[in-house]
């Protein structure tokens, strides 16, 4: 939970949140909104995720419209990217690399010119180095593990770093979130991450479900609403011109997770050892944003699963109606 102090200070402030209809976005703008916040969504979803917030449909490779979109803004909280499966990464790359680095340049310069208070960009464990633990002064100095879209990541992480070199700007707040689930998360079919495509699966009755690899490795699976939290108290904090891993502070085997889902689904499943498991084990330290950001995820897995399936239950075309990076143009 955020403290009330920190929350009230958002009363009455313009803020804007690209990205708001996405799953960490949408509970970013329910926090804000609740707390009486001027709040707008910047975003190319077809989607209303709350009344109580302005929709605008923009695209954030637009400079001009970056400009536009800032003016005036308290607090900007950017979050937009793009998500998709592993075999969407490495097939197309450009879908990922180019309008990231496009939307990130722009939204950032764009807070620049305008003075924007404080803003926070939302970066990705995908951009440290291939590691078993990821800590903040460790995992840097190699290639991001995510390729194309840690590039991405890095170079507007670059961009908040030269802001503070040459401007000494430390209004920037940078995050590095995990593997993020939770209502709102892309469920669509050919492009989805883990969680939601296990629960694709077992909504539309695949039997047995077939999970990839062995069971074995081991992942940080953080709830949205916790990782929302996280960013907030980033943007209030501020990171020091550095950043910040936002996880769950726990490591789950996909073992785990898939007997997560059985304990209160009904489907049957098998693993194939013959398909790849991935890295053995991929767990973020949060022990610094504990400690300089207050960040206390407090989600269980299997509660945070729940919500999540009643959620997709509920909203199972909602994807359809979203921005799809992966139609070849």
């Amino acid at each position: 939970m955020i403290q009330k102090d920190i929350l009230d200070s958002f009363r009455g402030k313009k803020v804007l949140v690209t990205g708001g209809t996405g799953l960490i976005g949408r509970q970013v703008v329910d926090i804000l909104a609740e707390q009486g916040g001027i709040v707008k969504i910047v975003s190319l979803d077809r989607i209303n995720v709350d009344d109580r917030a302005e929709h605008v449909y923009g695209d954030l490779t637009d400079l001009s419209f970056c400009k536009e979109a800032t003016k005036g803004m308290d607090f900007v909280f950017h979050i937009s990217g793009i998500k998709g499966s592993i075999e969407v990464t490495k097939k197309m790359p450009a879908s990922f690399f180019v309008p990231l680095l496009m939307m990130n340049t722009n939204m950032l310069e764009a807070c620049r010119i305008n003075n924007v208070e404080k803003a926070v960009y939302t970066s990705s464990i995908g951009a440290y180095s291939s590691a078993e633990v990821f800590k903040e002064d460790e995992n840097l100095e190699g290639p991001p593990m995510d390729m194309f879209p840690g590039w991405a990541k890095r170079m507007a992480e670059l961009q908040v770093a030269s802001y503070k070199i040459q401007y000494g700007m430390e209004n920037f707040a940078v995050v590095r979130p995990c593997n993020v689930y939770g209502p709102g998360d892309n469920f669509d079919p050919e492009n989805a991450m883990v969680i939601p495509s296990l629960m694709y699966r077992i909504l539309h009755k695949e039997n047995p479900v077939v999970v990839w690899g062995d069971g074995k490795a081991i992942r940080d699976f953080a709830y949205s609403r916790d990782v929302a939290e996280g960013i907030i108290l980033a943007l209030y904090h501020g990171t020091k011109g550095g950043f910040v891993n936002l996880g769950s502070g726990k490591g789950y085997s996909v073992k785990e997770l898939v007997e997560s889902l059985n304990s209160f689904l009904d489907f049957k499943y098998v693993f194939d050892s013959t398909k790849p498991s991935g890295f053995p084990r991929r767990v973020m330290d949060i022990s610094l944003a504990r400690e300089t950001i207050g960040y206390d995820p407090s989600t269980p897995l299997v509660q945070g699963l729940k919500e999540t399936w009643d959620w997709f239950v509920q909203h199972q075309d909602e994807y359809l109606k979203r921005k799809n990076y992966f139609k070849n143009i």
